[in-house]
């Protein structure tokens, strides 16, 4: 009696599925990957948006007056980063609407 091997996950190994893939496994939701993606972009953009406040926020503290001009500089470069990143990935409709608001609040916070 000859047994198949599974893989490590039950699927057939080396073997080819229907629609011609190797692994058998049959995935459900063809856009399940693009929904994975879109939400680990949508937590960097997050991400770049904590380290602008950051940033932000240590231009109007006094202890950071002699590097001003870099943080000023790092600003611009994460505004930057962000808007590229936005327009790479399409995000206009849900991100563009936070990152006014947040230029807005930071530019305010900082006296630029």
């Amino acid at each position: 009696m000859r047994t198949e091997h599974r893989g490590r996950h039950g699927d057939s190994e080396g073997r080819e599925s229907k629609d011609g893939r190797r692994g058998g496994v049959e995935h459900s939701g063809a856009n399940g990957a693009q929904t994975f993606r879109r939400g680990r972009i949508l937590v960097f953009l997050e991400q770049l948006r904590v380290k602008r406040s950051t940033v932000a926020r240590q231009l109007g503290e006094s202890e950071f007056e002699p590097i001003k001009a870099v943080l000023c500089g790092e600003l611009k470069a994460i505004d930057q980063v962000i808007e590229d990143y936005i327009h790479l990935f399409d995000l206009q409709e849900d991100a563009m609407d936070s990152q006014e608001s947040a230029s807005v609040s930071g530019l305010e916070q900082t006296g630029v």
